[in-house]
């Protein structure tokens, strides 16, 4: 058989679009949109050797086998576990350790704190998994001994 390779599109959109018109094919895009457009998804044999479908619970299932104590940049590809979803990533944001503005760099910390403590049911609702909350507290601990001021006072 002579399968068309090395398509690509442009986002969501694009690789939707591409699937969509080549019979057979098949594409990835990220979970919340292809639920929000009714695209259909398969299941995926986990690191553990079992089906396992994608849902919030079994992207935050691969967050909390990471070992965190380690370091923030997690891989979370083939996390061991039950019911983990074997191709999950997170998004993080990056904070210098010493602030140059400090009252800024403070507020920064309570934004974020502030999107913690709220916004996991907001990210649920858009179909995107909330970071455990033992992960948030070492986030928080962090925060606390790493990011300071030029005197090296903690911000948070």
């Amino acid at each position: 058989m002579n399968w068309p390779t090395g398509l690509g599109g442009k986002g969501n959109d694009g690789i939707a679009a591409f699937v969509q018109r080549l019979p057979g094919a098949i594409g990835y895009v990220e979970y919340a949109y292809a639920k929000q457009n009714n695209l259909a998804y398969t299941k995926l044999i986990s690191a553990d050797g079992k089906p396992v479908s994608p849902t919030e619970e079994s992207f935050s299932n691969a967050a909390k086998g990471a070992d965190w104590s380690k370091t923030f940049a997690q891989d979370l590809t083939n996390q061991k576990g039950d019911d983990v979803w074997p191709i999950t990533s997170t998004t993080f944001i990056l904070v210098h350790k010493t602030q140059k503005k400090p009252e800024q760099g403070a507020e920064v910390l309570k934004f974020f704190d502030w999107a913690y403590k709220n916004g996991a049911k907001q990210a649920n609702d858009l179909d995107y998994a909330s970071l455990p909350d033992n992960v948030v507290e070492q986030i928080r601990t962090a925060w606390k001994t790493s990011i300071k001021d030029n005197s090296g006072n903690a911000l948070y």
